[in-house]
C-alpha cells in the first residue's frame, strides 16, 4: 500500500480551513482527505507553522524548501518520493494511487455506485466530481 504525505505551508491551523477568507482549493482537499480517513485510507499532513521538525527530519522535503524556497509548497509525497510540488493534487491524481486500489472500491472518490455515507447521509457530488459517492 503507497503513502502520500502532504507538506504544506504555514497555516492558522492543521488544515487551514479556518479565519474568514478560506481558499477553496484547502476545503476541497480536506474534505477528500476526511472521506479517505472515514473508509481506512491515511494521508499524512504537515503544517510549516506547527510541525517545522518534519520539514527538517524529511532530507527531500529539506532539500527542496533549500533549492526552492516555501513558495513550492505544498509538496506531495507517495512513497517518501516528491510527485507534485506547488499545488494540492486534483481528485483525479489521488484516485490514481495504487494504495486506493487496495482498499474500498466504492468509497469517496472512487467509480463505484455503493455510497461511504452513514445512513443518515445522503451522497452528493461535492468532494469528488460529478459521480462520486461521497457525503
Amino acid at each position: 500500500m503507497k503513502r502520500m504525505s502532504i507538506y504544506e505551508p504555514a497555516m492558522c491551523c492543521d488544515t487551514g480551513v479556518c479565519g474568514v477568507n478560506v481558499d477553496p482549493e484547502l476545503v476541497r482537499i480536506s474534505t477528500v482527505i476526511n472521506n479517505l480517513k472515514k473508509n481506512g485510507i491515511t494521508i499524512e499532513r504537515y503544517n510549516l507553522s506547527s510541525e517545522p521538525m518534519a520539514f527538517i527530519n524529511n532530507n527531500k522535503v529539506k532539500d527542496a524548501l533549500d533549492k526552492n524556497g516555501i513558495d513550492r509548497l505544498p509538496l506531495i509525497l507517495v512513497d517518501d518520493d516528491i510527485v507534485i510540488e506547488g499545488r494540492y493534487p486534483k481528485n483525479e491524481e489521488i484516485m490514481e494511487q495504487d494504495y486506493l486500489e487496495s482498499s474500498n472500491q466504492n468509497s469517496c472518490c472512487s467509480s463505484g455506485n455503493d455510497s461511504c455515507c452513514s445512513e443518515d447521509e445522503e451522497p452528493n457530488q461535492g468532494c469528488c466530481g460529478n459521480n462520486s459517492s461521497c457525503c
